[in-house]
């Protein structure tokens, strides 16, 4: 089994086979308009024009589970990416990454790559800790996605191969993706 496997949903409600990527480097997001790591889309934007003519596509998955930080319909959530951020990438239907109605590309996306844990150094790193050791203290041992702007790295053969937390530097992304390229 890999990435290849699955169908996604199109914001226009239309399916998608991610067959239809075979041989192309894939960055899978979580993303959301109103959070904290929302200025990746500008970051995101420019690896996309940087390398996709060679074969890296950028996917972002709205999602609204962190704090209810994407609440609008797929169609207004992709016009504030496209007039904010110039977002060109494939933006897909709305969709939920964590809890029991996880879509199944998402289970398993973290079920190949757990956990990586916040960097260190980053500005909100102490504040993600907080919130969700609140909410349960032994969140780092699941494999689930802890917040909006988890990126999944796939090869051209549709093998995950990196998982990139919100709080990891695009320069590190960057790295990761030419390596594959």
């Amino acid at each position: 089994m890999n990435v290849y496997d699955f169908h996604v949903r199109q914001m226009n409600g239309k399916e998608l086979a991610l067959s239809d990527y075979k041989g192309k480097i894939l960055l899978i997001v979580n993303t959301a308009s109103k959070c904290g790591f929302t200025p990746q889309f500008e970051d995101l934007e420019k690896l996309f024009q940087k390398y996709r003519d060679h074969g890296l596509v950028i996917m972002g998955f709205p999602c609204n589970q962190f704090h209810e930080q994407d609440p609008e319909s797929n169609e207004k959530i992709l016009e504030y990416c496209r007039s904010n951020y110039g977002v060109t990438f494939p933006m897909l239907a709305k969709t939920n990454v964590k809890g029991p109605q996880t879509e199944p590309l998402f289970r398993y996306l973290t079920n190949e790559k757990a956990f990586q844990g916040f960097h260190p150094e980053h500005s909100l790193t102490k504040v993600l800790e907080e919130l969700l050791s609140k909410e349960d203290p032994n969140y780092a041992q699941n494999p689930d996605i802890k917040w909006n702007f988890t990126k999944f790295l796939v090869d051209r053969n549709g093998n995950v191969v990196a998982r990139f937390e919100p709080t990891a530097g695009l320069k590190e992304v960057e790295d990761c993706i030419r390596k594959l390229l």
